[in-house]
């Protein structure tokens, strides 16, 4: 049980971040654990409804990784992958659209409503937000970002709302591409100037040593990436959650962390207390 005194000192250690970060923009990358679990999803909407109350301007941008292979079972399509994506044909792009697009980013829009924010449900299709192009021929429609239009999530937060966005994207012939979530959301936090982007993962964060969670790495310099991929200490799935990361750093977002989502209100200790949690990149 925390007492009145303890109380009062969580919320003035909390008060010189509500101050910092008021007005600013920080972008959260959701997905993992947090979004498949339904007592951490709950968490997750309450810490951007909180941190928005407090006036801070919160953008979500989700994937669906899990959630798509379930659709594709469902329809008897097998899930295909090539050096960690999804090989996507006009089948698979259409079951990617209506499962990103549509039932799961209004499941996370009307959960954010339950707990008591007002988010919008936005994709990369709406207003020109992501235009993309084929990365390669043999993953079908998988896309790189080739421009983003900013705008209509501006517009969103400048009405306060929580903008909440799934990474599809299009070309100029109307081809839908299917976007990594993770390489979205740090050119959606670069091209938005966001004071802050956290990469939530379903590990505490670069560890030494894989297998020793006490040997979490808590600061990190983007000229040490290189170095620390050679020894294999940033591998597999890490890789993209990194690159993503550095991607942030390098377009000018000043406070980069990849944080652990598996832990209730991970998003809350991260932005409002002096410990943090996860490793921070600079």
């Amino acid at each position: 049980m925390v007492n009145l005194e303890q109380r009062a000192s969580i919320l003035s250690e909390a008060l010189p971040y509500i101050l910092k970060y008021k007005d600013k923009i920080i972008v959260i990358k959701y997905g993992g654990n947090a979004m498949v679990d339904e007592n951490l999803k709950a968490k997750v909407m309450e810490d951007v409804v909180m941190l928005s109350s407090l006036g801070m301007k919160v953008v979500l941008v989700h994937g669906g990784g899990p959630e798509i292979s379930a659709m594709l079972k469902k329809i008897g399509k097998e899930s295909k992958f090539v050096d960690g994506l999804r090989v996507t044909d006009l089948e698979t792009v259409d079951v990617v659209t209506e499962v990103l697009a549509g039932k799961l980013n209004k499941n996370l829009v009307k959960q954010l409503n339950l707990a008591g924010g007002r988010a919008i449900g936005l994709s990369g299709l709406d207003a020109g937000l992501l235009t993309a192009a084929m990365i390669d021929e043999k993953l079908g429609y998988v896309g790189q970002i080739t421009e983003i239009n900013p705008d209509v999530i501006l517009d969103a937060l400048s009405l306060g709302y929580i903008p909440v966005v799934s990474t599809i994207g299009y070309d100029k012939e109307g081809n839908v591409y299917n976007i990594n979530a993770d390489t979205a959301a740090a050119r959606i936090a670069g091209a938005l100037g966001a004071e802050k982007f956290i990469a939530m993962t379903d590990i505490k964060g670069v560890l030494k040593d894989k297998n020793d969670p006490n040997s979490l790495m808590q600061t990190i310099n983007v000229s040490e990436i290189k170095q620390l991929a050679k020894l294999g200490i940033i591998d597999g799935g890490m890789v993209p959650k990194v690159a993503c990361c550095e991607e942030a750093i390098r377009r000018g977002v000043a406070n980069v962390v990849i944080i652990d989502g598996r832990v209730p209100h991970s998003i809350l200790i991260e932005v409002l207390t002096d410990e943090g949690v996860g490793t921070q990149f600079k």
